[in-house]
């Protein structure tokens, strides 16, 4: 990258970080450490919570999706909408009445300790293993820019998160993210200018979209009801709507943004904020990925986007069948790229098919020459348009934002972490009278253990495939028994403590035994089934085994 480019980085790293802190107002109590006082208006966390979604992973793994596949991936977002008028007239009320500071609190009152415990357990597990995921994002693209190890990068990136998210709370995560969804947008929409300019110097508009549109690039939605397909229409509506009612009714990251909120008003607004916003954004997102396919078809392409492993495959026995193979690729580029001006289809997708072939077998060349088998390159590949295609000053925008994203979006994360950590066991079974100043202290201490657990987490995450499919992935195992045990809290007045235990285990169960032994079963399904099988449970043992029912005080 170029100075200025490098001097971008840091003055836009240094406002978010000075500003963040400078809001940073009433954070010597818990209140508002974790909550905030419970005083933002409704737009700040609504932009609060798209910017936990529009994070790094977004910015890096749905481009390379996009990329490689089109369009498919917005089906994911279908139950969006719904999902959060559900939760606007359930769970944001009965959270913000009991005025909480986590999700699982309400499980005590509603059960026993046990039911909160376990739950509350289930979360770390499943969002401190996505934050590494969050974290490892922004270190695939420093990493190729710098030329660092990923454990260095990994630091570099994580360390100043995890500093900035000790001193600073809830309330400066939150004005950091508001920021940071202006600078994201900001970004993509100048990426997409650049991606049209550059593509409308070969052919006109219509003639590009015919060329995306032929290798289905452009299919948005497909009605097929196939469970081995990840991204259809039904996936979407029903497996996507049970995991966005899992993340956002049950996850303590998303349930601690709306429990800042001035009143249940303002908490609803920001929810139904996101329920109408987020499916344009990601359909900008998407655009991008797809837009970078096209401009490549003009333009030539590295064989693959991920050079890590350059030096490893020249100095094995397979050097010789990889230059082969680079050569084969020039040629079928150069082929799909006159076929492309000549707008001749079935030339185009003949040559098209060849460079797929061609860069599997090179895949498998450096899996083999490496014994890296999770290699692949899908994250890299929108790095790789910045760094190489976009001007002086722009990258390093970029890669602000795509910097920023990540600790936006950790910081957020990290928190929550720390609130249920304290909260949930430390204040709740090892010291349960402390004071303001020691509970405090043991977030922000929760804060840097859970930081440096997740900066472990990335350096393994990188290869592991897209981004965004491997934290969605991660919550999956464990979010649609999460929601099965809030459905029996809060919408059935029979179920007890032990039918919801016994429900949140064989819910968890089902889930790993069918991702085990059903592995044609795609992850959007887990959410649903591992709800049915919660509260199917739940309520079977809470009638054999009747005892009395807790309510709410």
């Amino acid at each position: 990258m170029h100075l200025i480019d490098w001097l971008v980085v840091v003055a836009y790293i240094g406002w978010v970080i000075v500003d963040g802190l400078r809001r940073s107002k009433g954070t010597d109590k818990v209140d508002g450490y974790l909550l905030a006082n419970r005083s933002l208006p409704w737009w700040a966390v609504g932009l609060s919570v798209m910017a936990t979604q529009m994070s790094a992973v977004t910015i890096v793994g749905t481009t390379g999706q996009a990329y490689l596949t089109g369009l498919r991936f917005v089906q994911f977002y279908f139950g969006l909408p719904l999902a959060m008028i559900i939760l606007s007239l359930t769970v944001v009320p009965f959270f913000t009445r009991a005025r909480v500071y986590t999700a699982y609190e309400y499980l005590e009152r509603r059960f026993d300790v046990r039911v909160r415990s376990f739950a509350a357990f289930l979360f770390l597990l499943a969002r401190a293993a996505s934050l590494g995921v969050t974290l490892a994002a922004p270190a695939v693209v420093m990493s190729k820019i710098l030329g660092w190890t990923m454990p260095v990068t990994v630091l570099a990136i994580c360390v100043p998160m995890i500093i900035y998210t000790t001193i600073g709370g809830v309330q400066a995560i939150a004005w950091t993210d508001v920021k940071q969804m202006f600078v994201v947008v900001f970004g993509m929409s100048t990426a997409v200018a650049i991606l049209l300019y550059g593509i409308l110097h070969n052919v006109g508009f219509s003639q590009a979209l015919h060329l995306a549109g032929a290798t289905g690039r452009l299919q948005a939605i497909d009605f097929t009801f196939n469970l081995r397909e990840t991204y259809t229409f039904w996936s979407g509506m029903l497996g996507g709507l049970f995991l966005m009612l899992s993340y956002f009714g049950c996850d303590q990251s998303q349930v601690q943004r709306y429990l800042t909120a001035k009143s249940i008003d303002e908490a609803r607004q920001s929810l139904l904020m996101s329920a109408f916003v987020k499916i344009p954004l990601q359909l900008l997102i998407l655009t991008t990925g797809v837009l970078v396919f096209v401009f490549y078809l003009f333009e030539t392409p590295p064989m693959l986007f991920n050079r890590a492993y350059d030096a490893t495959v020249a100095a094995s026995a397979r050097a010789g069948e990889y230059t082969a193979l680079e050569h084969d690729f020039d040629g079928a580029i150069a082929a799909r790229r006159d076929a492309a001006s000549r707008g001749d289809r079935e030339a185009f997708l003949s040559s098209d098919a060849r460079v797929k072939g061609i860069r599997a077998k090179a895949t498998d060349v450096v899996q083999q020459a490496t014994g890296d088998a999770s290699y692949n390159d899908v994250n890299y590949v929108f790095p790789t348009f910045i760094l190489t295609r976009m001007p002086m000053g722009l990258v390093g925008l970029m890669i602000a934002a795509i910097f920023a994203a990540a600790m936006s979006a950790s910081g957020g994360e990290l928190n929550a972490l720390a609130t249920a950590s304290v909260i949930d066991f430390y204040r709740r079974h090892f010291v349960k009278a402390g004071s303001e100043t020691h509970y405090i202290l043991a977030s922000k201490l929760a804060t840097i253990f859970w930081g440096l657990f997740a900066c472990v987490v990335a350096t393994f995450a990188a290869n592991q495939g897209s981004l965004i499919e491997v934290v969605n992935r991660y919550g999956s195992w464990v979010y649609g028994s999460l929601l099965g045990v809030f459905i029996l809290a809060i919408l059935t007045r029979r179920a007890n403590a032990l039918g919801a235990l016994c429900g949140l285990a064989a819910g968890m169960v089902t889930v790993v035994t069918v991702a085990w032994e059903l592995p044609w079963i795609t992850y959007l399904w887990y959410n649903l089934i591992g709800a049915v099988v919660c509260v199917g449970v739940g309520m079977t043992v809470s009638v054999v085994l009747p005892d009395k029912v807790q309510t709410q005080k």
